[in-house]
């Protein structure tokens, strides 16, 4: 570790570091030095990324253009180049990059109240609003297709017809559940394609703990983890929020009775959200926030039910089926938003 830190002109000497923080991807330590002064040190996951130079170029061109609009510090991630110059430090086949910690934040796994995912819905729809004017097409596409919902139609077509491990038998129910909705699948992608709606920077990781908060305030301060910035839709950023933080229950609940869309959770987040970047929007964006809900939710469940089919190749799996009840709760809460079509439309009515 002292090799890599070498690279770089740290305020004090490095004089401890440990793993930090919840990820699963890239390896995460958070360095102190004499000063004292914090640092986060990242190694990042070039099996995952495997365009890890363009990653971290996507990352210095968004962070550099929200510090134009951004007094604090604290409101935008900050890179720290090595004494070379560079923005991050390869060494063999890895490649290594520093961050300033952000002082005096938080980061919550899980709202704990209302308000606190009412704030995730502020930051993410901050985030919109400094990028509203960013051209989405100078970025890199990291993970290519990573949202293109009919793609992952395709491969679970494919799955099914492969049945390569015999499941498809034990999931008749779910795969009638997704096909049925495949002509649904290309919605947002056609509008796209139409030129309907406008190409924009997007997070593509929209969960709560990508959140940093001031600690005393619980206001959000900035978003963290970048890796997935690409060019999207607004309506995948709301959607997929929606899909992780407004169901009642965990995304491998085996009990589907209690898998149901939280109205209050939907509002709270919708009002937050449009509250920073409505004006950023324009109508049929607006219009289209719950066919992202929907859409993240499907496409998600389609890519659980996939890789059950397959044998659990993509996904961590801790007991025998967990991928198939993944799809479940998916296909359930996707049920959940059809029978409250209404009043999604008509809280994101209220709030655009």
């Amino acid at each position: 570790m002292n090799e890599i830190l070498s690279h770089y002109a740290l305020d004090g000497r490095p004089i401890h570091w440990a793993r930090y923080g919840s990820g699963h991807i890239n390896e995460t330590y958070l360095v102190v030095t004499t000063r004292p002064h914090l640092y986060i040190l990242q190694r990042i996951n070039t099996r995952i990324f495997p365009d890890a130079e363009g990653l971290m170029r996507n990352i210095v061109l968004v962070t550099e253009h929200i510090r134009q609009k951004e007094s604090d510090p604290r409101r935008v991630l900050t890179l720290v180049r090595t004494r070379e110059g560079s923005w991050f430090v390869r060494r063999g086949e890895e490649i290594w990059r520093l961050y300033e910690f952000v002082t005096g934040s938080i980061c919550l796994d899980q709202a704990e109240t209302l308000e606190d995912f009412r704030q995730s819905g502020v930051a993410f729809g901050q985030f919109q609003r400094q990028l509203a004017d960013f051209p989405a097409d100078r970025l890199t596409e990291v993970l290519p297709g990573f949202h293109d919902t009919p793609r992952r139609y395709e491969n679970l077509r494919r799955a099914i017809e492969a049945d390569a491990m015999g499941r498809a038998k034990t999931a008749q129910a779910e795969i009638e559940g997704y096909l049925e909705r495949a002509e649904s699948a290309g919605k947002l992608t056609g509008l796209l394609e139409e030129g309907a709606l406008p190409l924009r920077v997007t997070h593509n990781d929209t969960k709560l703990n990508n959140v940093m908060l001031d600690e005393g305030s619980r206001q959000p301060l900035c978003v963290i983890d970048l890796d997935t910035v690409m060019p999207g839709l607004a309506a995948y950023d709301f959607g997929d929020s929606i899909r992780f933080g407004a169901s009642t229950a965990a995304e491998d609940e085996t009990d589907l009775s209690q898998v149901r869309l939280s109205l209050p959770h939907f509002r709270a987040f919708t009002q937050g959200f449009l509250s920073m970047c409505g004006a950023s929007l324009t109508l049929l964006e607006k219009q289209t926030l719950p066919d992202g809900a929907r859409l993240m939710t499907l496409e998600c469940g389609a890519r659980f039910l996939t890789d059950y089919l397959e044998g659990d190749h993509y996904f961590h799996t801790a007991r025998p089926g967990h991928n198939l009840d993944r799809a479940r709760t998916q296909l359930k809460l996707v049920r959940e938003m059809e029978a409250h079509w209404e009043e999604m439309a008509e809280i994101v009515g209220e709030y655009g």
